[in-house]
């Protein structure tokens, strides 16, 4: 039997999704999310994904947050940081993708399509704390993630250009043919990671039969060294993440993704408490999970030393 790959758990911290009144425990300004990243990596996590918010926990985009969160990740810890390029809503691409020259991460989201996206269900009987909570996910009923193939092609330009490894996020079988397209022209290099995102309002349905279609697929469509994961949300991410990972793939949790640690609706106390979770099933699965380093050697990543931040 050849040599077990090993498993890069990702941890999501914060995202631009949940509000601060869903859960008191959700990371909502910058110092929460730097403890919540240090935390993450020291249960195990290879790799954090860091969004920026403000103080009242209203996501951002500011490079002043942006940065500070960063450079105090980037020194406490040998995690790889990997950053968002959603933004913030209403932002155009050229805005969202200011932080790829700016900071110049190893590794950063880069969206496979444009998709319908909607948090508008979340605001459902919600009692905010903040007034910007429910004006902001009930404007997404109306909100369409811009990604068209210009977006795209600028996105991974620019990446290519930092030497920033592209996580892409593929939300709908369609994109995985945008990427083929763009691995045709010569524009995305290998290796090839994929994040799976099930279960968005607007995106692919969340089921096990759609995950294993989809890992097939990614495999045929864009060849079977493709690296991949999942960002299962809800309360349903640890058995998706598992089956990812039984599957060849890698996994992502944190509270980006769901706020719970049991699917009863107990809420998961911060991001180092989930990776414990998936860490705990993998091993006792008889998986052994990458450092910080070794998912740095997978996924061809230029190195820590490497950033501006």
């Amino acid at each position: 039997m050849g040599k077990q790959k090993k498993v890069i758990i990702t941890a999501a911290i914060t995202g631009s999704i949940h509000t601060p009144s869903m859960s008191p425990f959700l990371p909502r300004n910058p110092k929460q999310i730097i403890d919540n990243a240090v935390g993450a990596a020291e249960a195990g996590a290879s790799i954090v994904h860091v969004h920026a918010r403000k103080e009242d926990g209203e996501p951002t985009a500011d490079h002043q947050i942006f940065g500070d969160i960063l450079a105090s990740i980037h020194e406490k810890s040998n995690v790889i940081i990997g950053i968002t390029t959603g933004g913030a809503q209403g932002m155009t691409v050229e805005e969202r993708l200011a932080v790829i020259p700016k900071f110049q991460p190893e590794i950063a989201s880069a969206n496979g399509g444009s998709i319908n996206f909607s948090l508008s269900r979340l605001a459902d009987g919600l009692e905010a704390q903040y007034d910007w909570e429910i004006p902001f996910l009930q404007r997404t009923y109306d909100n369409v993630f811009k990604n068209t193939f210009a977006d795209m092609e600028y996105c991974i330009n620019i990446m290519n250009e930092t030497n920033t490894v592209p996580e892409f996020e593929v939300f709908d079988y369609g994109q995985l043919s945008n990427l083929e397209y763009f691995v045709k022209q010569g524009i995305i290099k290998k290796p090839i990671y994929v994040q799976y995102v099930p279960g968005v309002m607007g995106g692919m349905p969340m089921s096990l039969e759609g995950m294993m279609f989809m890992i097939d697929q990614g495999k045929k469509i864009l060849g079977n060294d493709l690296q991949y994961s999942t960002v299962a949300g809800g309360r349903r991410m640890y058995r998706y993440a598992t089956m990812c990972a039984i599957n060849g793939g890698n996994v992502r949790v944190g509270l980006e993704d769901g706020l719970y640690i049991k699917p009863n609706g107990e809420l998961a106390v911060n991001n180092a408490q989930q990776v414990q979770k998936i860490r705990h099933i993998l091993e006792a699965l008889d998986y052994e999970i990458a450092t910080p380093d070794e998912a740095r050697e997978m996924l061809s990543l230029k190195g820590k030393d490497k950033v501006n931040f």
